[in-house]
């Protein structure tokens, strides 16, 4: 009989333990269902959505992983907006949406890479905005109106809600403490991680502070756990 695999211990960290699929769960059916009841603010006379479909993507981001660079309120409302505003202006200097869609995303990716505020909901707001330019009645404030509505309602239960379960949101990193002098735990220097960080050439999820703040703990866990059998 098959059987789903058990959560590693990396997949059980990033999720707070066993339940924090539940904390997020929780979490982003409030951030959406407000989110909906801002959007229901603007007038049925001008056919708006009331609310758009990638802010369901932002708010994965923002319960179930707010420690994540990507989930901060910059990314969520700046990445977004950018990201529609860099599709609507693609849009109507195209013509062509599905050329528009393609060329759009990338500048997208590139915009918010250089307003760091990176956010991969962006995508599909790009997207969105390139549809919206070529369609009937698609004028700027179609999307970016109910959009921000949306953005605002998310991040503001957000900012309650993870700080409400334990989750300082905007994301603070953890300090990690000094190690004791004259061992080899924290022998390395944040100019090695750097170093590596720069060899790999990758785009990591994980705050810088926070992945060196996770290598010290390990180590004073392994010094602790050699001092225990010492004795």
């Amino acid at each position: 009989m098959f059987r789903f695999p058990r959560p590693t211990a990396i997949g059980q960290l990033r999720f707070g333990g066993r339940l924090g699929w539940a904390r997020g769960a929780i979490g982003a059916l409030i951030g959406v269902a407000l989110a909906a009841v801002f959007g229901l603010t603007v007038p049925d006379a001008y056919h708006w959505p009331w609310i758009v479909a990638p802010v369901g993507a932002s708010a994965v981001l923002v319960f179930a992983v707010p420690a994540s660079p990507l989930a901060q309120p910059w990314p969520v409302f700046g990445g977004n907006m950018l990201a529609a505003l860099t599709g609507l202006v693609v849009g109507h200097v195209i013509g062509l949406p599905v050329l528009a869609a393609g060329i759009s995303v990338g500048l997208a990716i590139a915009a918010m890479t250089y307003a760091r505020c990176l956010h991969p909901p962006g995508g599909a707001c790009a997207i969105l905005g390139a549809l919206a330019a070529s369609s009937p009645g698609g004028g700027w404030m179609s999307l970016l109106l109910p959009l921000g509505l949306n953005l605002a309602a998310l991040i503001g239960a957000g900012w309650l809600y993870n700080n409400l379960t334990g989750h300082a949101w905007p994301h603070i990193p953890v300090q990690a403490p000094p190690m004791p002098k004259g061992t080899w735990a924290g022998s390395y220097d944040r100019a090695d991680l750097d170093a590596v960080l720069d060899e790999w050439d990758e785009v990591l999820d994980v705050n810088r502070q926070d992945l060196d703040s996770l290598f010290r703990a390990v180590e004073r866990r392994v010094l602790r756990r050699w001092e225990d059998d010492l004795k």
